[in-house]
């Protein structure tokens, strides 16, 4: 029997159960991730890069999690970056491997690699390999080199939001958080992708802890050349025109309490992962307004490619995985739209 063989055949062994109890809040099953007491899945003691990582049952932390991650239960990272996994929410690390993710005039012979595609798994057993151009996280100073799944979650369970780890020492003291898990409810990762009534509902908390690792990157003196709010209150203005704001081709047809797109969500105290409601004044901006969680086929894991002027022209240069428009429209502009009418004089974000 093959290794991968013996391990699937732990793994769903260790469940006994449904999958999404083997970290719910509480520790797992041991077996479903340790070889025990060094034990090999040959009988022989265990060799080999995980020897000194936990005795895992793969290379590394992070390849454990995607034995049973990568291709399904949430499907984090897919086989093909040109036919990624339904979108669950997250965004996915097979754009990790794209060759080019460029759609600028141009982009076809000034390749972006896919290094720039969002956070870059250190998982060597699936061929994820540190970023190439930060050693730190931008805006921070989280060692880019130890990135993996348990710099974000908790592999042994926790009560938090998809596990994500709270204030305090993470991966065993690498490095430490100093804001707590945010609060926010998920879709069923084995269930239907998003949708403008299914969809991932934030609450509070997440900007706070993104900035565990990356600081307020777009706000104030971070260093980032690209300047914008990352956090606070929509206010009047910008509420409005996210509520009424319905594609650019009725960009004023729009109302409240449909005007939910789960491409530019926010962050609000009354969201529910069916509400199909815009913002009011006390919604808030936060880092996941633009960006998703693990990777996307935009540069910076951007929820719409920020280098073209159309939504259309989003993968033809770099013939790269092409974001769907949520408003179909050939003629759709950048997804900055939903909250800014770049017709106008600049908005800005109420304090």
């Amino acid at each position: 029997m093959s290794r991968l063989l013996l391990i699937a055949t732990a793994i769903g062994i260790g469940l006994g159960g449904p999958v999404l109890a083997f970290h719910q809040k509480g520790v797992a099953n041991c077996n479903g991730c340790h070889l025990t007491h060094g034990e090999g899945v040959e009988g022989g003691m265990l060799v080999g890069p995980s020897a000194d990582e936990g005795l895992l049952i793969a290379e590394s932390a992070s390849d454990v999690c995607l034995v049973c991650h990568a291709e399904s239960l949430g499907a984090v990272l897919g086989a093909d970056p040109l036919s990624p996994p339904p979108e669950r929410g997250g965004g996915n690390f097979v754009f990790l491997v794209e060759d080019n993710l460029n759609d600028a005039a141009g982009g076809a012979f000034d390749p972006i690699l896919g290094d720039a595609a969002g956070h870059n798994l250190v998982a060597p057993g699936h061929n994820l390999t540190a970023d190439a151009r930060y050693t730190l996280a931008p805006g921070g100073t989280f060692p880019a080199n130890q990135l993996g799944c348990t710099s974000c979650h908790d592999p042994h369970g926790n009560a938090s939001f998809r596990m994500l780890n709270g204030a305090g020492p993470v991966m065993e003291n690498v490095f430490t958080f100093a804001n707590p898990a945010p609060v926010a409810a998920g879709v069923d990762i084995n269930g239907p992708p998003e949708t403008a009534n299914h969809h991932t509902a934030y609450v509070s908390g997440m900007t706070e802890w993104c900035g565990n690792c990356h600081g307020r990157h777009h706000q104030g003196n971070s260093g980032s050349a690209f300047k914008h709010r990352v956090d606070g209150n929509f206010g009047g203005s910008a509420s409005q025109r996210y509520n009424e704001y319905n594609g650019d081709s009725d960009p004023q047809g729009g109302n409240q309490a449909t005007a939910y797109v789960p491409a530019v969500p926010f962050e609000d105290t009354g969201a529910t992962p069916s509400s199909t409601t815009g913002t009011g004044v006390q919604s808030k901006i936060m880092c996941l307004s633009c960006h998703r969680a693990h990777a996307t086929s935009s540069p910076a894991a951007g929820r719409w490619d920020f280098n073209v002027n159309l939504l259309a022209e989003d993968g033809v240069e770099s013939r790269s995985y092409a974001i769907p428009d949520p408003y179909g429209n050939p003629d759709q502009g950048p997804l900055c739209n939903k909250c800014h009418d770049r017709s106008a004089a600049p908005e800005t974000f109420a304090d």
